[in-house]
């Protein structure tokens, strides 16, 4: 009789097959654990790159630094991203292309095209100025000329539906008659200065000189829309 050989003398490959070839009931991780096991160090990835981008910036970033600050090793990070450009991207995807989002979904103004823009643009302002995501769109602005393809990226997913969004709601306001100057649908960009001088001027000038985005935004709104009246 032939006697079974031990785990011990088994090896690597004879243990691989086996475990292949036992029963589907004998599988320890299901499934659904595996899976879930997965996002959780996708995530995990995705948070120490962030912090990683922005600590060291773009260029600087190594992938040995994110899977040392993830608590993965190197190859697991290309389990799931091909390179770092890549793995910049989801983080755009995740962390600022909701906030936008937010613009192309916003329901027909049940009140004036100024409170709906002011409401937005308010929303945007404490979820972008002195959060992580400010910090993300400071990254692309410092070091998005010397990696057009990361820019171009930022500029397909972020700005083009953000631009989209505001001169819809230009349009709708100069229909109505709440906005005089018709060449501000030519020019977007106008209304969302302020959000963009503010997430500068908070990392370089803040400590000099703090500035209230959100009175500043009242004040441009004022320029567009005219003051506002008080009763």
């Amino acid at each position: 009789m032939t006697k079974k050989p031990t785990k011990a003398a088994m090896s690597s490959a004879d243990r691989a097959n086996a475990k292949h070839d036992a029963p589907p009931g004998n599988d320890a991780a299901p499934a659904s654990s595996r899976a879930a096991r997965a996002a959780e160090r996708r995530a995990a990835i995705v948070e120490a790159a962030m912090e990683e981008f922005i600590a060291r910036g773009f260029a600087a970033t190594r992938l040995d630094d994110i899977a040392k600050r993830a608590g993965v090793a190197k190859g697991t990070i290309y389990l799931h991203f091909k390179d770092k450009e890549s793995m910049f991207e989801e983080l755009v995807r995740i962390v600022i292309v909701p906030v936008v989002a937010k613009l192309n979904a916003l329901p027909p103004p049940t009140g004036t095209v100024r409170e709906l823009i002011e409401t937005f643009a308010g929303n945007f302002l404490k979820e972008v100025i002195g959060t992580r995501r400010g910090d993300l769109v400071r990254l692309i602005v410092a070091e998005g000329p010397r990696f057009p393809s990361v820019a171009d990226f930022y500029y397909r997913e972020v700005v083009s539906r953000g631009i989209a969004g505001m001169r819809g709601l230009i349009e709708l306001g100069i229909a109505r008659g709440e906005i005089r100057e018709k060449n501000l649908a030519r020019y977007p960009q106008i209304l969302v200065a302020p959000a963009m001088i503010a997430v500068i001027w908070q990392s370089l000038f803040a400590r000099h000189a703090p500035l209230d985005a959100q009175e500043m935004l009242r004040v441009h709104l004022d320029l567009i829309f005219g003051e506002r009246r008080t009763t």
